[in-house]
């Protein structure tokens, strides 16, 4: 493989920037440009040391920057390669030039995601772990970036790959009962054990795949939308919970046309806020684009928070809010509670609706922290254990376990049907190459540029 080199820091102005280079020829390519300030054969220089010097231009040899070279070798880096990273001034222009030396010296531009595509190739690390690096830069909460670390680690790894050694004895018993049938028990006992260790098997798939639900919300975030008639209080609810003035609060109704978004974190977990136009009959062509856009939005959320104005009774429009919360992961928030209260949770269409019920003063934050955890209960996240147990946050993982899930069940109705063994052998092969799919161990090059093509450069 060709010697690859690129940025690694953001292309700003900043302390330092990181100049990363890759490959068979990395340290003859360096020598070219870097000087030691104290002379030392580069190829003399251990691995896992740092070298003062400078960068100098490959025709000239004019001074670019004063630099400190990372130097790691082969196998012991993180491509597997040698590989050194030139921590130099973090301006853009001087970034810019030593990149440009090193590729003037030989080496080439790197792809996205081309130095941890190697550290995979060359076998340091699997898919899993790859996508555990990707998903750890770019967490959005603290929970999150815990449970990528675990995968980059290889804990789901470790998982996958103590499911395929029990599917593989079973395969060996399998292969072993075709080869010598004579030896064989007898195969109303031998179907019971294998649909057994099939169904224990399956299990602990199904586990591993209903964990998604958690990983999804830990990646993603819930989706939640703010929704109310005009003064209800959602403006003022969206900046009581984000501690800022982000929203536009006024008496004058109709303010809020579009919607607003912002990300917040609560214990840890992404909460993305979706503020909306109040829910009224206008005559305003944009409100009327922004009313419709709210109600189109309540179908795509997660969680709906509705606010109802405290200090007055119950209003039509306040009832087709109810209406668009029925069937929907909802709370009800009763704001103004500072100043009025008209005890809406004791009406009747309020009890109908079968939802939390929460007291608030969006105004003051009173019921705000009693709102957070609601939340936390709604959606189980306090029960969500990271240490103590595998995560999937990945759709990709998600869908090749159930696949595999598909294939033990279709060998568990093969052994009920009575059908040939080499036939049920078949099903569990297939569950295996599923699996093996997640830590591409058997994997198409589509996926595998696909995976890394989400990566940045440098990295």
């Amino acid at each position: 493989m060709s010697t690859i080199v690129a940025i690694s820091t953001p292309i700003v102005n900043g302390g330092i920037g990181i100049i990363r280079m890759s490959g068979k020829n990395c340290f003859n390519i360096l020598e070219k440009v870097f000087i030691p300030k104290k002379k030392q054969d580069i190829k003399d220089i251990p691995g896992y040391t740092m070298k003062y010097g400078y960068i100098v231009d490959l025709k000239t040899k004019e001074k670019i920057d004063e630099v400190l070279v990372s130097f790691f070798k082969e196998p012991k880096s993180y491509t597997t390669e040698n590989m050194c990273e030139i921590n130099s001034h973090g301006g853009i222009i001087v970034e810019q030039r030593i990149l440009e030396q090193c590729l003037l010296a030989g080496a080439n531009m790197a792809e996205p995601g081309e130095f941890t595509k190697r550290a995979f190739l060359n076998g340091r690390i699997d898919l899993s772990q790859a996508e555990g690096i990707i998903d750890l830069i770019n967490a959005k909460s603290s929970q999150e970036a815990k449970a990528s670390f675990k995968q980059l680690e290889g804990s789901l790894s470790k998982k996958i790959k103590e499911i395929r050694e029990e599917l593989l004895n079973i395969m060996a018993d399998i292969e072993a009962s075709i080869d010598y049938p004579e030896y064989d028990e007898v195969p109303e006992i031998t179907n019971q054990k294998t649909t057994k260790q099939l169904e224990k098997i399956e299990k602990k798939l199904l586990k591993l795949e209903n964990s998604f639900n958690s990983g999804k919300v830990l990646k993603e975030g819930i989706r939640t939308v703010i929704l109310g008639k005009p003064n209800a209080g959602k403006s003022s609810l969206l900046n009581a919970i984000l501690n800022e003035e982000r929203a536009i609060v006024s008496q004058i109704e109709g303010t809020t046309r579009d919607t607003i978004e912002e990300m917040i974190q609560i214990q840890g977990i992404p909460l993305k806020l979706i503020d909306t136009a109040g829910i009224r009959n206008t005559k305003d062509e944009i409100e009327k684009i922004g009313v419709d856009k709210a109600l189109k939005l309540c179908n795509e959320a997660d969680m709906i928070l509705s606010i109802f104005d405290n200090t007055k009774d119950l209003e039509e429009q306040d009832l087709k809010i109810l209406n668009v919360i029925k069937d929907k992961n909802a709370i009800i928030l009763l704001n103004k509670i500072d100043e009025k209260d008209k005890h809406l949770e004791e009406n009747k269409k309020i009890k109908e609706a079968n939802k939390p019920v929460i007291k608030i003063s969006a105004k003051t934050k009173e019921g705000i922290e009693t709102l957070y955890e609601q939340i936390l209960k709604m959606f189980k996240l306090n029960e969500i254990e990271i240490n103590n147990s595998e995560l999937i946050t990945n759709v990709r993982h998600k869908n090749q376990i159930r696949k595999s899930i598909d294939m033990l069940k279709e060998a568990k109705k093969g052994i009920k049907l009575n059908m040939p063994i080499d036939v049920i052998a078949i099903s569990i092969k297939q569950a295996l190459e599923e699996l093996s799919i997640i830590t591409g161990e058997n994997v198409s090059e589509d996926i595998i540029n696909s995976i890394f093509s989400k990566f940045c450069l440098g990295k």
